[in-house]
C-alpha cells in the first residue's frame, strides 16, 4: 500500500514525496482510511509506530470541510500528556502546512509557561494541541470553548491515565460534543482504556498493530556488571571507545542526570541534561541540538522514556535502572523504532542485579550480564 491510495489533497501528497515518505506504516494504513470516513477509532500501537502522522493527515484533509470556526472555538483538539509531546506534534504539522496562517492556525497550550499569551492566541485557533491541566485552565478562564469541536484526538491515552490525569480527562470528555469524531491512541489496551472506549467512543474501528511484548524485537540488548563508582568512567569508555553517536542516557534522579552530563562535558563529550527542573526553553533547545547532532549525548530521567519522537535514536544506555519493568521497556523502546535497529546497554550495580532479574522475567527476555574486569578505565 502507498499513500497515493488514500486520495489525500495534492499539497499533502507533494509534501510526502518531498519528505521521501512513500509507504505508510501499519498504524497509518489502518487509521487513515477509517478516519477519513469519519469513524471513531481506538488505535493500539507502540510509541514510534507512526501514529502522529496517522491522525495529522486526516485532520489536514478534513479541516477545510468543517464549519467555519468561531472565535475561541477550535475545530480540532489533540490531547497529549506532556508539553514535549505537544511541541513535537506541532513540529509534524509544520512539515505540511503553515501553522500560523488563519486557515491552519495551530496552537500549543501547556503548563510551565505563562497562560496569558496562550489565552490571547485562542481567538484564531483552528487546531489546539494541549495538555489536560492547561486546557481546563483555559476553559475555566472563558478563553476557550469546546462546543464547536469537530474532531478530538487523545494521544498516549495510557500515559494520560497513568499520570493522574484521569479526573481531568473525564472532565474534558464531558465538554466534548457528542457529534465530534474521536480518535484514541494507546500503547496498551488496559481496562482503563477499554472503559474510555465504552463510555466515549461511538462504534469505533479498533486497530491494534502489535503488542508491547514486540517492542524490543529490533533492539540489540546488552548489560554489564558495574560497581557504582565505576559507572561514570565505564559510560565514558563506552561512548569514546565505540564512538557512539546520538546516545540517550537514563538515570533515576535529576541530580544524577546533571552530574553525569557535567562529567561527560568535562571529559570532552558534548552532553546535556534534560528533565523537569529545566525550563521549557532549555528543554526545547537541548532536544533541538541533540536532533541536529550538535549534542551527542542527552542525559535524562524517565521524563523522555515516552512521548518524544526522535526519528533515529541508535543508542540508549540505562545508567541506572527504573523502578518498574514497564518503564524499562519504555526507556529501551526509545531506540529500534519504526523499523530502525537500535542498541540498548544497561549498567547494573550489585544492588540492582536482583531487580534486573525481575525485569528480565517480566519481559520474558534474558540479557546476559557481562563482567568488565578486563576493561582498563584509566583516563576515563
Amino acid at each position: 500500500m502507498s499513500f497515493s491510495e488514500f486520495n489525500l489533497p495534492l499539497s499533502l501528497s507533494t509534501t510526502l514525496k518531498k519528505l521521501k515518505i512513500a509507504n505508510p506504516f501499519p498504524i497509518q494504513s489502518g487509521v487513515i482510511p477509517k478516519a477519513l470516513e469519519g469513524k471513531d477509532i481506538l488505535g493500539i500501537a507502540k510509541t514510534g509506530s507512526g501514529k502522529t502522522l496517522a491522525y495529522i493527515l486526516p485532520i489536514l484533509t478534513k479541516l477545510n470541510f468543517y464549519p467555519e470556526a468561531r472565535n475561541r472555538q477550535p475545530q480540532v483538539l489533540i490531547l497529549v500528556p506532556t508539553r514535549e509531546l505537544a511541541q513535537q506534534v506541532l513540529e509534524v504539522f509544520k512539515l505540511f502546512v503553515d501553522t500560523n496562517r488563519n486557515q491552519n492556525k495551530t496552537i500549543t497550550a501547556f503548563g510551565g509557561t505563562s497562560i496569558n499569551p496562550q489565552m490571547q492566541a485562542m481567538g484564531e485557533v483552528k487546531i489546539l494541541i494541549a495538555t489536560p491541566g492547561r486546557l481546563l485552565d483555559l476553559v475555566s478562564s472563558n478563553a476557550l470553548k469546546l462546543s464547536s469541536l469537530q474532531l478530538l484526538v487523545i494521544d498516549e491515552a495510557d500515559k494520560l491515565l497513568n499520570s493522574n490525569f484521569k479526573e481531568e480527562l473525564d472532565n474534558i470528555l464531558k465538554l466534548i460534543p457528542g457529534t465530534a469524531q474521536k480518535l484514541l491512541f494507546s500503547a496498551t489496551l488496559s481496562p482503563d482504556i477499554q472503559k474510555l472506549n465504552q463510555l466515549y467512543l461511538n462504534k469505533p474501528s479498533i486497530i491494534k498493530i502489535e503488542s508491547e511484548e514486540e517492542d524490543l524485537t529490533l533492539i540489540k540488548q546488552s548489560a554489564f556488571a558495574v560497581e557504582p563508582d565505576k559507572k561514570g568512567p565505564f559510560l565514558r569508555y563506552l561512548i569514546k571507545s565505540k564512538e557512539l553517536k546520538q546516545v540517550m542516557v537514563f538515570t533515576s534522579s535529576i541530580t544524577t542526570a546533571d552530574k553525569v552530563a557535567d562529567k561527560l562535558r568535562k571529559n570532552g563529550i558534548e552532553a546535556m541534561a534534560i528533565h523537569s527542573k529545566k525550563s521549557q526553553h532549555a528543554r526545547n533547545q537541548s532536544l533541538k541540538e541533540f536532533k541536529e547532532g550538535k549534542v551527542n549525548v542527552l542525559v535524562t530521567t524517565d521524563l523522555l522514556s515516552r512521548g518524544i519522537d526522535i526519528e533515529y535514536l541508535p543508542f540508549v544506555i540505562n545508567y541506572e535502572l527504573p523502578r518498574s519493568p514497564k518503564d524499562f521497556v519504555h526507556r529501551v523502546g526509545r531506540t529500534g523504532r519504526a523499523e530502525h535497529s537500535g542498541e540498548a546497554i544497561s549498567l547494573i550495580s550489585p544492588e540492582e542485579q536482583h531487580h534486573f532479574e525481575v525485569i528480565q522475567k517480566k519481559m520474558k527476555h534474558e540479557i546476559p550480564l557481562a563482567e568488565i574486569t578486563d576493561v582498563n578505565l584509566h583516563g576515563f
